[in-house]
């Protein structure tokens, strides 16, 4: 048996579409994307189809993920970030599906690749960008340029505060991406290991359970600490600069 536990961070196209010049193939990264939203979508819909005053066992699951989501956002920017709260539900949802999929036998993790998790990361910006244009008008520019630093110096200061600003996209990204390669990486050698060695015993098989739980809960700690990085970077969209 060959080990290689790098061929499941690799992109394969499943099925071949191209429209003229664009190649628009469906592959195993899209598949699960788009899994992960009809899963999502589907989830969403069970849990609150029949709506009650006495909530059911999905309307309650359903009414604890908002207000923990909520909660999150009031904590981290106030009342101002209720209009956001849709997106932060989403952004959620959508990363700890996609660190959990990959956990399954053939299915692929998307948020190991830079791309997917980038892409993400830059419409976090592009949001924050947005907002607080849309807040505080072009005043909103002072946050490249802090209130009391000389005049003299901002040939200096202005061009770090951008860069630092833009660099925020790669810290989100590099974090969630290297913890989801590193994790899915020692989990596929040990299973493949077990196999390898014949170890299909009790013990062994516990281990690899424990491992998988123990991976689904860094699936869900990584895309919490996602999900609140960009909170923490939107709220200062919503801060006065003058």
């Amino acid at each position: 048996m060959k080990l290689n536990p790098l061929e499941q961070f690799e992109v394969k196209t499943l099925f071949p579409i191209r429209i003229g010049n664009f190649d628009i193939s469906l592959t195993n990264s899209s598949f699960s994307m788009l899994l992960a939203s009809m899963i999502a979508l589907l989830l969403m819909y069970l849990m609150t189809r029949r709506l009650r005053i006495i909530p059911h066992v999905g309307q309650s699951m359903i009414e604890a993920y908002y207000h923990f989501i909520s909660n999150m956002v009031y904590e981290t920017i106030g009342i101002k970030g209720e209009k956001i709260i849709p997106f932060i539900f989403s952004l959620f949802l959508f990363i700890f599906l996609g660190n959990l999929l990959g956990l399954f036998p053939y299915m692929f993790t998307f948020t190991s690749h830079l791309s997917v998790v980038g892409t993400m990361a830059i419409l976090g910006l592009l949001l924050s960008i947005f907002i607080g244009i849309y807040h505080q008008g072009w005043s909103w520019l002072r946050v490249f340029y802090p209130k009391g630093i000389p005049l003299a110096l901002s040939p200096i200061i202005v061009p770090i505060e951008i860069i630092s600003f833009l660099s925020k996209p790669f810290s989100l990204t590099v974090r969630l991406v290297m913890n989801m390669i590193v994790g899915h990486i020692i989990l596929d050698v040990v299973i493949a290991f077990i196999i390898m060695l014949g170890l299909l015993g009790f013990i062994p098989l516990l281990f690899a359970g424990v491992l998988m739980i123990f991976e689904a809960g860094i699936a869900l700690l990584q895309a919490y600490i996602y999900t609140i990085l960009t909170c923490i970077y939107l709220s200062e969209s919503f801060e006065e600069h003058h």
